[in-house]
């Protein structure tokens, strides 16, 4: 127990014996996750930058692998437009230098192409941008979790060949810009967890 500065005794913050502590806002947060190749300076990294935008907006987390790219874009976008919220990047190798200037928090794994796997275990839903087979396999772990996936029309590559496709006994949903996609990872993830709706909130136009 502490003490105040007058000598006095403070209540201890500790959770009483045999209970555990509730969650806190950050913990009840959505974390949404963005996915996609790591191709500098592409139409798709832009197109991520508005995507990371409009998820600041709508009070997330943001998690993504952390270096270049859709990831960067993605980050990058989060933070300029002040999400409230963590940008974690789940780095391939074991260095944080390697993460992009915008990430909040850089966890480097050691695991290599395995990391998408931790990226697809850590989020509760994801947008995918473009992408080649690494990205293909993120989408078929998230499905296989029964987690939604957004493609983002026009970037190509894996968000091309899901998008709008039944995969088994799911469907990978399609937008056609940014502030859809976003919408509709929302959207998905209020009716897959309605007991979330007070954190989640309900879907409609991103706060500007």
């Amino acid at each position: 127990m502490k003490r105040d500065h007058a000598g006095g005794e403070e209540r201890s913050s500790a959770a009483p014996a045999g209970r555990l502590p509730s969650q806190n806002a950050e913990q009840r947060r959505p974390v949404i996750g963005v996915i996609g190749d790591g191709q500098p300076g592409s139409e798709r990294e832009r197109m991520a930058a508005e995507v990371g935008g409009e998820l600041a907006r709508a009070g997330v987390h943001l998690v993504c692998g952390g270096l270049g790219g859709c990831m960067e874009g993605a980050s990058r976008g989060y933070k300029e437009a002040n999400g409230e919220g963590i940008c974690l990047g789940l780095l391939p190798g074991t260095s944080r230098a390697e993460a992009n200037p915008w990430v909040d928090l850089a966890i480097p794994t050691g695991v290599n192409s395995a990391q998408g796997a931790l990226v697809a275990m850590a989020v509760d839903a994801a947008i995918v941008l473009g992408g080649g087979g690494g990205t293909l396999s993120e989408v078929g772990l998230l499905l296989r979790d029964g987690k939604p996936v957004v493609a983002l029309d026009g970037t190509g590559g894996a968000a091309e060949m899901v998008g709008g496709h039944q995969l088994g006994k799911v469907r990978v949903l399609l937008a056609h810009d940014p502030a859809e996609a976003v919408r509709l990872v929302l959207e998905a993830l209020l009716n897959k967890h309605r007991e979330r709706a007070i954190e989640i909130g309900e879907p409609g136009p991103t706060k500007r």
